[in-house]
This record gives C-alpha cells, structure tokens and sequence, in this order.
C-alpha cells in the first residue's frame, strides 16, 4: 500500500497532467540530466537540469554550439539512451525505449536502398501487418504529398539526397507517430534543395498535425522551422533561452525568402550567432587554460 506521501505525489502528478488543457497528450520532459562515465575514471555532463513541456502539433526547434547535447537530448526523448536522472513522458507514459508512437528522421535517410520508394515507405506498415488495401492507400497518400507520386518504383539509390529525404519523411509518417524527431536532417544537402525540404517539413506540420522536434546547426533554418526555438548551452547542456517566434506559421503559406525579409527575423538571427559565438569563444578560452 502506498504511503500517504506517495499517494499525495501521484495526486499532483495527475494534476499537473490534466491541468492546463490535458498535458497528457503531449511530452514532458522533466529534471532531465545525463552523465558519460569516461574510461579515465572521468565524466562528463552532457545535459543537466532539462525542463520542457511540449504540447501537441507544436513545432520546436533545438539549436546551439558542438557539445551543448543536441543530439543526446534526441536519443533520449527516441528512447535509445536512458537518462542519468529525471524522465521523458508522451502521452501520460514514461519513455524507456524506441517505440513507433516516436518516428526518427537523420541526416542520412537510412533507408532500404535496394527497395523501390513504394516498399520503403510501406516497410512500417507492413510489419505491423496493416490490411494491404489501408497501407496502399496511405503509402500512396503520403508519396503525393511529399512530391513523389511518380517515383514510387524507383530504387532508393536511383533518387538525388533531397527525394531521398522526402522518401525519408513519408516512410516516418506512414507509422503513424505522434511526434518526429528530426537530427539535423538537411543538413546534407545544397543550398536549394536544403530550401525545398524546408518548405515540406512546414507543409507536413501543418497538414498532420504532428509534434516535431528538429535538431540544427543552422540559425536561419532554427528560425524557419521552429515556432518554438531552444539555444542551448554547452558544459553542461542546458536551455539557455527559448524563444516564440512567427516565421514557421507566416513560411506555411509564404516564400521563405520573403519570411526572411520579415523585420524581426534579421534581428533575431544576428542576436542568436552572437550568442552561440560567445559560447564557442568560451569554449576555446576553457581549452587554451587546460
């Protein structure tokens, strides 16, 4: 039987779940921190003391210096590593473990490259055994939205890296997940393309509905395609300033060239290089003197 401190604990868990507007359906992260053991005895804090709540459909983007623990942060909420202390919540349920309610998406697609478009995208389903006709269906509904209709039996290796990409995001969406988590996706592409994919990932936000979560090293991109933007910190990694910002909602419907003209968006950018700047001047200055 639980003690009357527990009891009272899990009380205010739900309601702190339920209360503004059922956070349940979304993720929480709380009191996150992890630590690498290094062989030396030695160890380092690659994130401390992380606090977030996201709500569902919001697009958040994750931004800062090499070392600030982007990308632990999103093996951590995919559940490839478990945390030192604190938890990641989605749905009312802890995060122990990679699950397709959490669809990734990397720079390198990781696709099938020996599959045609059609039986990448469907390979999720498939193996959930989903009715042949509903996977059909959906495989080809995603395949036109993300531009690819008539490539759908194409191998992967015959595609340039932006429709392998866009192969990427659909065979993602076909799992039905309710959040995406994108590690520096574009990151690999030219300058235009890069510019395309961005666009699409605005276009599937707002057409699905859907939770993503983007890690970048590009300010500009950071700014595009988040309505929420973290600058995180280095040693350790953690939030350094969050910002709201308009561009992705105005870039649904919008030029992103003409976005980037928006009066706040230059402003914004430069105060973001500056501060990333002095972050990585710091960590220089902590080298030199070790």
């Amino acid at each position: 039987m639980n003690s009357p401190g527990e009891t009272a604990r899990a009380a205010q868990k739900l309601v702190s779940q339920y209360s503004n507007g059922n956070k349940m359906s979304g993720l929480t992260i709380d009191n996150l921190s992890m630590r690498f053991d290094l062989p030396d005895g030695g160890s380092v804090q690659a994130l401390k003391d992380i606090n977030l709540q996201i709500k569902q459909g919001e697009l958040l983007s994750v931004l800062g210096p090499s070392g600030c623990g982007k990308t632990t942060l999103l093996n951590i909420l995919a559940g490839f590593l478990a945390p030192t202390r604190g938890s990641v919540d989605l749905n009312g349920h802890q995060v122990i473990q990679p699950s397709a309610e959490r669809g990734m998406v990397f720079q390198q697609g990781a696709l099938f490259e020996w599959m045609s478009v059609r039986e990448n995208v469907s390979f999720g389903p498939r193996m959930k055994r989903t009715k042949t006709k509903e996977t059909k269906e959906r495989v080809d509904n995603l395949l036109d939205i993300v531009g690819l209709a008539d490539f759908k039996e194409k191998a992967v290796y015959e595609l340039s890296g932006g429709m392998q990409q866009r192969v990427a995001l659909a065979r993602c969406l076909a799992n039905e997940p309710d959040v995406i988590l994108m590690d520096e996706p574009l990151g690999a592409l030219d300058a235009l393309t890069r510019e395309k994919m961005q666009s699409l990932v605005l276009k599937l936000w707002k057409e699905t509905g859907k939770t993503i979560i983007l890690i970048t090293h590009s300010v500009e991109e950071a700014l595009l395609l988040g309505e929420r933007l973290l600058v995180m910190a280095p040693r350790p990694g953690r939030i350094h300033k969050e910002y709201r910002l308009p561009f992705a909602d105005l870039g649904v419907n919008k030029d992103l060239r003409e976005v980037k003209k928006h009066p706040k968006y230059s402003k914004t950018r430069e105060e973001i290089l500056a501060m990333i700047w002095d972050m990585e001047e710091e960590i220089m200055g902590r080298q030199e003197h070790n």
